[in-house]
């Protein structure tokens, strides 16, 4: 699906698709990932773009707008607030994290491999139903200042997961989470959350439900860099799937899901068969380590949550493109390439 040229996994035998209710999005099966030989134990070295063969993307007009950045002809957007979910369960070889593959006729990252997210919406700060950690608890832990846009951040987490996944963390008592997501009424009510005609807020009351706060786990926070059109102040959490609940492609920027082991996604990256973008395999490759889901969730509050923003340099006639702290997307890119 990669529009840069990047193999994708070859399509697997499909299971029967399970009959649908009447009103429900049709389901995309989900698409098993095989996994492959290790990738480099190490950190690469800064390399050329053209020397490089894992599946790191970004757009190929940074270049021009780096440039134009450091001569003063570019003003930087103000990014705005976003939530992304890495969503575990547990499997025989451990621990796997649900991803979506963008569709290749999108213009951004056309094949990239993502996690369910999306923007904060303003109504995100109504007053909800809550359980879990204080707001100013919250605030503290994502660096706000404000617990109400804290608690956006966090609701635009569990919003996000349930428009574009299927999964809603929440439950009618603030220990219980709904068990089935599925049927004609709860269809009708995400799409209504997806057009933005019904706020989350009025979604739980009208349900009757507690937002679940305590399921959610802060990971990271990466800030899309100034040099991009549209930016992103981007809190990336982790959350382990419900007991009853099954995730779907209800994206309409996706055309396939998968459940896979961190460690075969990041060398499935290595070796360049799946796309994706640093803040993306960053993540990943965090995630290796656990050997449960409920390890991982338990891992959250030891994460460093210092965004990270990626810095551009012009070093005679190449421009060295790197994130701090994340050496191996540092890239060289010779004058005049903009591909």
């Amino acid at each position: 699906m990669s529009t840069n040229g990047q193999p994708q996994p070859q399509p697997q035998p499909q299971p029967q698709p399970q009959p649908q209710r009447s009103g429900q999005r049709p389901e995309q099966p989900e698409q098993p990932v095989q996994s492959g030989r290790p990738g480099p134990s190490g950190e690469p070295a800064p390399t050329r773009r053209d020397e490089r063969a894992d599946g790191q993307w970004f757009p190929p007009e940074w270049p021009e707008r780096i440039r134009a950045l450091a001569a003063g002809d570019l003003d930087p957007v103000t990014p705005r607030r976003a939530a992304t979910v890495l969503l575990l369960r547990d499997a025989d070889a451990g621990p796997e994290v649900h991803m979506l593959r963008r569709r290749t006729t999108m213009a951004f990252a056309g094949g990239a491999y993502a996690y369910p997210g999306g923007g904060v919406d303003p109504r995100d700060e109504q007053p909800v139903r809550w359980a879990g950690p204080s707001l100013e608890t919250w605030a503290e832990r994502l660096g706000l200042d404000d617990p109400a846009q804290a608690q956006a951040v966090v609701c635009a987490a569990v919003r996000e997961t349930y428009e574009e996944a299927g999964v809603l963390l929440a439950g009618e008592t603030e220990d219980g989470v709904v068990g089935d997501t599925t049927g004609e009424g709860w269809e009708r009510d995400r799409e209504a959350l997806v057009a933005r005609e019904l706020s989350f807020a009025d979604f739980l009351d009208r349900r009757g439900l507690v937002l679940r706060s305590d399921l959610l786990g802060a990971w990271a926070r990466w800030i899309t860099p100034e040099f991009e059109r549209r930016r992103y102040d981007t809190w990336f959490f982790v959350a382990v799937l419900p007991a009853g609940q099954r995730t779907r492609n209800a994206s309409t920027e996706a055309d396939r899901t998968v459940w896979l082991r961190p460690a075969d996604g990041a060398e499935g990256y290595d070796r360049g068969e799946l796309t994706m973008m640093p803040p993306t395999i960053s993540t990943l490759r965090n995630l290796v380590p656990y050997g449960t889901a409920a390890q991982a969730l338990a891992a959250a509050g030891r994460q460093d949550l210092a965004p990270v923003l990626a810095r551009a340099r012009l070093d005679g006639d190449e421009l060295v493109l790197s994130w701090p702290g994340h050496e191996e997307f540092t890239k060289v890119i010779p004058r005049g390439d903009a591909r």
